[in-house]
């Protein structure tokens, strides 16, 4: 078992990574007990649940269940409203805990709850996924969607504890996995190369393959807990993706349109080399697609992303191989890169 240390400016916490843990046992060394509504989706639900239930409640914890439908469509203000007004029925206090058990459109949809319910609680993370273990469930980040595009109402809150059972990727699609893989492959390729190469030769566990990515999003977080700077390096990918995966309504996963969008930009900055390095571990991972929608539509959907400031797009660039650069840029400079990246993919 391993545990990596966060020190958020605004709390501190760890996340505990290993197999068979005991998410009962393990949450009550570090909160008291008290009601916990266990927030799920009805796939991992059907897996999970009960399973977690029973250790909660062996635990000493009180549990109630909110379970919804999966996918990202579900990730609005409406099922947070239902998530919401299920908390008040079952009486849940400002001293009580929401607990995430699933991916990262649970993990997301709790923490906004657990953000704004009663102006602010707390709410542990218990991640299924790999893309949720690695990146979604650590850094305080917590959205619902609107129509208009991804993750555009939220607030940055930080659990109290992050559980992860790697146990659990066992039961993953090999498409659900592979978006967690992009995750991992973004790490390698904004901070560390050595990453980057174990990815490269599948000569990593995914116990140690979570223990890094949590690190590195660990040091990233602490020098830019609110996202106003350095922090943007972990957006690589994403302002391309989230457009993708607005305009095919969620059909194309998250992981799948991060990797286009580092696939995109890696054509255009990266060497030749490097590209062809980036493509062969995306296409290891059955990531590997070229964007086929509108360009010009895709670029505009950036206006909306939230890493937009004024009118411009904050875009990550990669340097090469662990590094990577932030530079301001209009959307019609925007439209340009893309155009240029799809081009040479194509």
């Amino acid at each position: 078992m391993n545990k990596v240390h966060v020190k958020a400016s605004t709390k501190e916490y760890d996340v505990t990574i290993g197999t068979g843990l005991d998410v009962g046992s393990l949450l009550s060394e570090v909160h008291k007990i008290c009601k916990i509504m266990l927030v799920s989706d009805d796939t991992v639900y059907g897996l999970y649940g009960k399973k977690t239930e029973d250790s909660l409640k062996t635990a000493g914890f009180e549990v109630f269940s909110f379970v919804f439908e999966h996918g990202e469509k579900s990730k609005n203000i409406s099922v947070a409203e239902k998530l919401m007004i299920e908390m008040t029925e079952k009486g849940i206090t400002k001293i009580d805990l929401l607990l995430a058990l699933g991916g990262g459109v649970v993990g997301d949809l709790t923490g906004f709850a657990a953000s704004v319910y009663l102006r602010g609680m707390d709410f542990v993370q218990v991640p299924t996924t790999l893309l949720a273990a690695v990146d979604s469930s650590v850094g305080g980040k917590t959205a619902v969607d609107l129509p208009n595009g991804k993750n555009l109402v939220g607030a940055f809150h930080q659990p109290v504890a992050v559980f992860c059972d790697v146990d659990s990727f066992q039961s993953l699609p090999a498409e659900i996995y592979s978006d967690g893989m992009a995750e991992a492959v973004k790490y390698g390729m904004i901070y560390d190369s050595d990453l980057f190469g174990q990815i490269e030769n599948g000569t990593i566990s995914d116990e140690d393959l979570v223990k890094r990515s949590v690190e590195i999003k660990a040091e990233v977080v602490e020098k830019d807990e609110f996202d106003k700077g350095p922090r943007h390096i972990l957006n690589f990918g994403h302002t391309l993706g989230h457009a993708i995966e607005t305009l095919s309504g969620y059909s194309i996963g998250h992981g799948s349109g991060v990797a286009m969008g580092m696939a995109v930009l890696g054509a255009v900055y990266l060497s030749e080399e490097d590209s062809a390095r980036l493509n062969a571990v995306l296409k290891k991972y059955g990531l590997y697609n070229i964007p086929s929608y509108d360009i010009h539509e895709t670029a505009v959907l950036a206006k909306v992303d939230k890493k937009a400031h004024g009118n411009l797009i904050r875009a990550v660039l990669p340097v090469a191989i662990g590094e990577v650069k932030l530079q301001d840029v209009t959307v019609e400079e925007w439209e340009e890169i893309l155009r240029k990246g799809i081009g040479r993919l194509s």
